[in-house]
């Protein structure tokens, strides 16, 4: 479908850990992707029959810029197979908060310690189409990481750029007709052999939202 709107890509200098640390650490008055504001209000309301989970969004520094690591979910998985994904799974009783779930999912996954994870903030829970809450939690994973990741859940791990995910120009809105009638959106982003849709790429179009948000504040 044509782009909602004429979006530019983020500064260089919003696409920097130290912007991105201070935009959080400060109030941003900002909104959530249109195409989804109703997705992105679930924190604020009750919901029954609904699965809490928690994603890492991590970020971590490379020569040429900051980029953000994702996999590849294994093909054999009930949920979500073969889907590009963050880090990240359902909130267990024995997880104290959204963070701790995607500390702990990020290291049991791919292996990231706890120790090389600097917390950032977090971001508006998406409610996805199969009755999950992603809670988005942002972070860095300091130099000296080893990715090692769990063949039983994840097929592939891989890294973008992050100031190719922060161009809109990137990002594809599509329109699925759904076989009982009715319809869905959804965006994508293709990355090489890899393409991003669904839940997680709406949880970067809203990444951009606030960063663009936070440029417009703290930029002058």
């Amino acid at each position: 479908m044509p782009p909602n709107g004429a979006l530019a890509p983020l500064k260089t200098a919003a696409l920097q850990l130290d912007f991105i640390c201070e935009a959080f650490r400060q109030p941003i008055a900002w909104d959530v992707e249109p195409v989804f504001t109703a997705a992105f209000h679930v924190d604020e309301v009750r919901l029954e029959n609904i699965v809490r989970a928690a994603v890492f969004f991590p970020l971590v520094q490379r020569a040429d810029g900051l980029h953000v690591i994702f996999t590849r979910r294994a093909s054999h998985l009930y949920d979500h197979a073969g889907q590009i994904s963050f880090p990240g799974g359902r909130i267990e009783s024995t997880d104290s908060d959204a963070v701790a779930a995607a500390v702990r999912e990020t290291y049991e996954e791919i292996g990231v310690e706890p120790q090389y994870i600097q917390l950032i903030g977090t971001q508006p829970s998406f409610l996805t189409s199969t009755h999950f809450t992603m809670k988005p939690v942002i972070g860095y994973i300091r130099q000296g990481f080893s990715i090692h990741y769990d063949e039983s859940e994840v097929a592939d791990v891989f890294e973008v750029p992050l100031a190719f995910l922060m161009d809109p120009s990137h990002h594809l809105l599509h329109k699925a007709e759904l076989p009982g009638g009715g319809h869905r959106f959804y965006f994508s982003m293709t990355w090489n052999q890899y393409f991003i849709w669904g839940a997680t790429a709406a949880l970067v179009r809203n990444f951009y939202h606030y960063l663009a948000a936070a440029q417009t504040k703290l930029l002058r």
